[in-house]
């Protein structure tokens, strides 16, 4: 069933774990978020960000989910990831998605403010949550500590940014970056700012970049002609602690990325005469659904759907 994400994330908030946010493109990874929801009972939020609107279709997507929505009794949130502007929350909204984000992370802070509160307004007339970004997620770019502090979210401004907003959610940024090369060196997540922006800001928190890259995903990817050295995620010990200090939301996409890409890679390597889609994508989507139930287990939502 279709419900908001400040319905799934108030609860998360309340018993202290995390809902996990996994980005699908086709129905493969559908299919793989819902049935590990299934199987771990737990509550789950299928983000689509506007590049997966533009390869498989709103209409497509957002029928696709609904579909499975219906099917299954686990409470599910249809969240528009990363929105950039107002025209695609407005379309998201129209095509009955329950939670949008708008990103204005990249605006200067008057100018995000003034973005965000524009599609809160939007959103709360249709009973729709809203997520909003403060802070860049750029990693392993950053040279210098003034460079670092620059990007991350400074919790006097997420407590003013929140009340100007009244957003549902807001995504932080403690030093975690997206794609599969977060860290040059150690990891480095800043957990004293996290607890400090969590004194100040009542509205769950969201992580994004948060992908683990498990070893052994890497290791099939690359035994199968995948080029990935130097990829590295997030620690799970680190996941948990971020957890213990006020993050109820996850966001999750390169893990599931890298495990297609093993998948597939594997089954063509050693089926060279295998031309049947379903078998192709088929352990594709079994190898997402088993990082999906473990990523679950793992925030702490496994068994409160």
């Amino acid at each position: 069933m279709l419900v908001t994400n400040k319905e799934l994330l108030k609860r998360a908030q309340k018993e202290a774990y995390a809902v996990g946010a996994f980005n699908i493109q086709n129905l493969e990874s559908l299919l793989a978020v819902v049935e590990a929801a299934d199987e771990e009972k737990s509550p789950v939020i299928v983000a689509v960000t506007p590049s997966a609107i533009k390869y498989g279709g709103l209409s497509y997507l957002a029928k696709l989910i609904q579909t499975a929505a219906e099917a299954t009794p686990v409470p599910m949130s249809l969240h528009l990831d990363h929105g950039e502007d107002v025209e695609t929350v407005k379309k998201c909204l129209e095509a009955g998605f329950t939670s949008v984000m708008i990103d204005g992370s990249h605006l200067p802070f008057d100018e995000n403010i003034a973005l965000t509160k524009r599609v809160v307004d939007i959103a709360h007339q249709k009973g729709v949550s809203v997520e909003g970004e403060l802070g860049r997620l750029t990693g392993v770019e950053e040279k210098t500590v003034e460079e670092r502090e620059a990007v991350l979210t400074d919790p006097e401004e997420a407590e003013e940014f929140v009340k100007l907003t009244g957003v549902d959610a807001l995504a932080v940024s403690i030093g975690t970056s997206h794609g599969a090369y977060k860290f040059k060196g150690e990891p480095q997540l800043d957990f004293e700012r996290l607890k400090q922006i969590r004194e100040r800001v009542e509205a769950p928190l969201v992580l994004h970049g948060a992908s683990s890259i498990p070893q052994w995903i890497i290791e099939k990817a690359t035994k199968y002609g995948a080029e990935l050295s130097g990829a590295r995620g997030i620690p799970e010990e680190h996941i948990r602690k971020a957890i213990s200090l006020g993050i109820t939301k996850i966001n999750i996409d390169t893990d599931l990325r890298l495990a297609f890409t093993a998948a597939v890679r594997e089954v063509l390597a050693n089926s060279p005469k295998e031309f049947d889609p379903r078998k192709i994508l088929g352990p594709a989507k079994e190898a997402m659904k088993e990082v999906i139930k473990a990523k679950m287990r793992l925030f702490g939502s496994s068994g409160k759907a």
